[in-house]
């Protein structure tokens, strides 16, 4: 196998476009969505093929990215490549290698179609119905690193006794004896296709978590290496990386071979278990350098794409970090959450699911319901009962819906009930979300969209978003919070509860623990 090193870089392109007046912008990396729009009178600056303490130790993790912003004055700045930009003094400066900077028409949505058009046009599909029209049940924050065939089968039996409706069980880290080693661990699961074929019996499909890491010192480790398939430091060592799990090898995914490696693996898995797919975790730029030696020359955002490229082959799957691959069928879940209200947890959700939107992504999860970061989540003394509701009605009115909590087990009746009212919302608006499901997969456009997509005015009214071009979703995300503001566009809006409100204009609603504030535009009155 033919070693390739990193191509000379290519001297940057340096761009100055002038701000127009009140136009802002969308675009980068999903972590970003609680500065978005930029444009405004705070600065932002993102090196969108360089995160943040990328190569050492204290590299956060990664969410979604693309090398695309968008104007609501229909402006598109685009590259192959990624590039780096700066909003400061009405001034954004580009620096990147083949920008190209474009306009059509004059609206947030006009920028929308015409680059996903151009640059990450729809691929006519949407990852598996029922990741949409069902709750997902991941069993992350109830038997973290512990799965085992008994604990995976009382997880989806207690959620069926409880009422909750079937849907798709995730069944998370460590279901496999190492990493790289995908098959079950027989010892905690004994018998992996009869459990599968009971799940399936209850209405519920199965995913596996994988990642592609490879635990050193495993079979799977000294196969791959004898072949070639793993990537190398600049050395020619094999590279060992830590992650949150300790220290691994990583498959080349530059390389056809390794890429083949691990799709026998999984198609082997569909083929002998039954299970419907997986959850692709990890593949973080962090994970990668600039001076890896991989078969064919990438740089770190390249691999992280070729992780995502592997998911396409599977119609139930689910990705937290990904570069570029707008428009393809691709379940996007958001960064794992810390039970936190306010911006560094629940107030981040909605802000977020927009910037996914905006690049391309509308297939989104607003990570699991309660919060997904396992050791905010198991450190705390007990559940928030109301961030719990709270997040829950977030997630009932987003694309996908995720549980890893058991709500009979952390809520106590009124609380529990106001969930199962969330699950009743959802059921209800559920024929207009496939809807948009379906209209997602032709046209690529967002699920969830920003205001400033169909309304002059509320470019920077991000708390609160359109479902589709006819429902305003306003979901209570404060603590305690009683009553909140809504703001709604020309035209005439139907409340949830049945009152019609006459825009433009700003209305304070009352949002009882139940309540998920929310206006549908009404046409030909």
């Amino acid at each position: 196998m033919t070693i390739s090193r990193p191509e000379p870089a290519l001297l940057p392109d340096e761009l100055e476009l002038a701000v127009e007046a009140d136009e802002r912008w969308w675009g980068g990396a999903a972590e970003d969505g609680l500065s978005m729009p930029y444009g405004g009178r705070r600065p932002f600056a993102r090196d969108l093929g360089t995160p943040e303490g990328h190569g050492s130790r204290g590299a956060a993790p990664s969410n979604q990215s693309s090398p695309v912003l968008l104007s609501t004055h229909g402006r598109v700045v685009w590259s192959e490549r990624p590039f780096a930009f700066a909003f400061e003094d009405g001034v954004l400066r580009l620096s990147g290698r083949d920008l190209q900077v474009s306009r059509e028409g004059g609206s947030l949505r006009d920028a929308f179609l015409s680059a996903s058009r151009r640059f990450f046009p729809p691929s006519g599909t949407a990852p598996a119905r029922q990741l949409f029209a069902a709750p997902q049940y991941n069993t992350w924050i109830e038997h973290p690193y512990t799965p085992t065939q008994e604990s995976v089968l009382r997880f989806a039996r207690d959620l069926l006794a409880a009422g909750m409706p079937p849907g798709v069980v995730f069944i998370d880290d460590l279901w496999a004896r190492d990493y790289g080693t995908w098959r079950f661990d027989r010892t905690r699961f004994p018998d992996p296709a009869g459990m599968i074929r009971q799940l399936h019996e209850w209405g519920c499909s199965v995913m596996l978590w994988v990642v592609p890491f490879v635990s050193p010192d495993s079979a799977a480790f000294r196969e791959l290496e004898r072949r070639g398939l793993l990537l190398r430091d600049r050395s020619g060592e094999t590279a060992v990386r830590r992650w949150w799990n300790g220290f691994s090898a990583v498959l080349d995914l530059t390389d056809p071979a390794a890429v083949g490696w691990m799709t026998d693996r999984l198609d082997a898995l569909v083929e002998e278990t039954g299970v419907d797919g997986f959850k692709f975790d990890a593949g973080d730029v962090r994970d990668f350098r600039a001076d890896d030696l991989t078969a064919r020359p990438a740089e770190p955002v390249d691999l992280c794409e070729a992780w995502a490229r592997v998911g396409l082959r599977y119609p139930f799957n689910e990705f937290r970090a990904c570069w570029r691959m707008g428009g393809q069928p691709l379940g996007q879940r958001l960064q794992d959450k810390p039970p936190l209200w306010g911006p560094a947890g629940i107030g981040s959700l909605v802000p977020e699911m927009l910037a996914q939107g905006m690049i391309g992504h509308p297939f989104v999860c607003p990570d699991m319901i309660g919060g997904g970061e396992i050791g905010a989540m198991t450190g705390q003394e007990a559940i928030d009962q109301e961030f719990f509701v709270r997040y829950a009605q977030t997630a009932a009115l987003s694309p996908m819906m995720q549980f890893s909590v058991l709500p009979s087990r952390v809520l106590d009746d009124v609380h529990l009930a106001a969930v199962r009212d969330a699950l009743a919302v959802r059921a209800s608006e559920l024929p207009r979300l496939l809807a948009l499901v379906d209209r997602a997969a032709s046209t690529g456009e967002p699920i969830v969209r920003p205001m400033a997509y169909h309304a002059d005015g509320l470019d920077d009214v991000t708390d609160q978003f359109f479902l589709g071009p006819d429902l305003i979703v306003a979901p209570v995300t404060v603590k305690g919070a009683t009553e909140r503001t809504v703001a709604l566009p020309a035209g005439r809006w139907r409340s949830d509860d049945g009152s019609v409100v006459e825009g433009p204009v700003r209305v304070t609603v009352t949002c009882g623990l139940s309540r998920i504030p929310r206006f549908e535009r009404l046409t030909g009155a």
